[in-house]
Protein backbone atom coordinates (compact mmCIF):
# COMPACT_ATOMS: atom_id res chain seq x y z
CA UNK A 1 0.00 0.00 0.00
CA UNK A 2 1.31 2.95 -1.01
CA UNK A 3 1.35 6.42 1.18
CA UNK A 4 -0.23 9.64 -0.23
CA UNK A 5 1.16 13.15 0.02
CA UNK A 6 0.56 16.64 -1.01
CA UNK A 7 2.89 19.59 -1.83
CA UNK A 8 3.67 20.96 1.27
CA UNK A 9 2.42 18.32 3.69
CA UNK A 10 4.72 18.21 6.74
CA UNK A 11 6.44 14.60 7.34
CA UNK A 12 8.56 12.97 9.56
CA UNK A 13 11.54 10.18 9.03
CA UNK A 14 10.16 6.95 10.71
CA UNK A 15 13.41 4.88 9.56
CA UNK A 16 16.49 5.39 8.06
CA UNK A 17 17.43 4.62 4.70
CA UNK A 18 20.53 2.97 4.09
CA UNK A 19 21.87 5.96 2.24
CA UNK A 20 19.45 9.16 0.75
CA UNK A 21 19.31 11.09 -2.36
CA UNK A 22 19.70 14.57 -3.13
CA UNK A 23 16.45 16.17 -4.78
CA UNK A 24 18.77 17.80 -7.49
CA UNK A 25 18.15 17.57 -11.01
CA UNK A 26 21.22 15.02 -11.36
CA UNK A 27 20.82 13.40 -7.59
CA UNK A 28 23.97 12.57 -5.75
CA UNK A 29 24.05 9.74 -2.88
CA UNK A 30 24.80 10.74 0.35
CA UNK A 31 25.30 9.10 3.74
CA UNK A 32 22.28 8.20 5.96
CA UNK A 33 23.37 10.39 8.51
CA UNK A 34 22.20 13.78 6.82
CA UNK A 35 19.37 13.33 8.23
CA UNK A 36 17.92 12.01 11.84
CA UNK A 37 14.91 9.60 12.66
CA UNK A 38 11.89 11.85 13.90
CA UNK A 39 12.78 14.69 11.66
CA UNK A 40 10.29 16.91 10.23
CA UNK A 41 10.62 18.39 7.12
CA UNK A 42 8.14 19.93 3.79
CA UNK A 43 6.93 17.90 0.71
CA UNK A 44 8.51 19.73 -2.65
CA UNK A 45 7.37 17.13 -5.22
CA UNK A 46 6.55 13.89 -6.35
CA UNK A 47 8.76 11.83 -8.10
CA UNK A 48 8.13 8.57 -10.03
CA UNK A 49 8.70 5.23 -8.14
CA UNK A 50 7.14 6.31 -4.42
CA UNK A 51 9.96 8.87 -4.04
CA UNK A 52 8.74 12.58 -2.78
CA UNK A 53 11.49 15.32 -2.34
CA UNK A 54 11.60 16.57 1.11
CA UNK A 55 12.55 19.85 2.14
CA UNK A 56 15.00 19.03 5.64
CA UNK A 57 17.39 21.36 7.72
CA UNK A 58 20.47 20.02 5.81
CA UNK A 59 18.66 20.49 2.53
CA UNK A 60 16.02 18.97 0.27
CA UNK A 61 16.47 14.52 -0.26
CA UNK A 62 14.39 12.02 -2.32
CA UNK A 63 12.28 10.15 0.22
CA UNK A 64 10.87 6.67 -0.40
CA UNK A 65 7.24 6.60 1.50
CA UNK A 66 7.95 3.71 3.62
CA UNK A 67 10.67 5.92 5.13
CA UNK A 68 8.02 9.28 5.57
CA UNK A 69 4.81 9.57 7.37
CA UNK A 70 2.25 12.62 7.76
CA UNK A 71 2.76 14.82 10.57
CA UNK A 72 -0.79 15.03 12.30
CA UNK A 73 -1.36 18.57 12.46
CA UNK A 74 -2.01 19.48 16.86
CA UNK A 75 -4.57 22.38 17.14
CA UNK A 76 -2.74 25.55 18.72
CA UNK A 77 -3.80 26.22 22.26
CA UNK A 78 -4.77 29.63 21.31
CA UNK A 79 -7.15 28.38 18.21
CA UNK A 80 -11.02 29.05 19.51
CA UNK A 81 -12.78 25.76 19.98
CA UNK A 82 -16.08 25.26 17.96
CA UNK A 83 -18.95 25.89 19.53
Amino acid sequence: MSKEFKIGDRVKVVAIPPYVKTAEPMPMLRPPNVIRLGEEGIVIERRPGEYWGVRFNKGAFLMESQYIELVEETPSVDAPADA
